[in-house]
């Protein structure tokens, strides 16, 4: 899958709030009240994740939890990772609902 140009990468963020581009790769950071409300979003993204065969990487700090959307064996971002962070950012938002 073709790596978006920066271009289309800035296109893409203008429909994801809070995700920024920075290191070749979609990342944003969650926040929540609980520990294991974290966990639990955790677990739903990794079900979508594993259906899609595109896995983000994870990083769990007590209440917050940041994503990191980048497609490595091509380099970068691609429509891959812009439909991932779409797909989170719409189980968040449905989440906090």
């Amino acid at each position: 899958m073709p790596k978006l140009s920066e271009a289309q990468v800035s296109n893409e963020l203008k429909s994801l709030p809070g995700w920024e581009y920075q290191d070749n790769s979609l990342r944003k950071l969650f926040r929540f009240k609980e520990f294991m409300e974290g966990i639990r979003f955790i677990g739903r993204v990794a079900e979508m994740a594993e259906a899609a065969d595109h896995h983000p990487d994870m990083h769990i700090n007590y209440t917050r939890v940041t994503f990191i959307c980048s497609t490595h064996s091509d380099g970068g971002v691609t429509d891959k990772d812009a439909r991932l962070a779409r797909e989170i950012e719409q189980a968040f938002a449905s989440q906090t609902a």
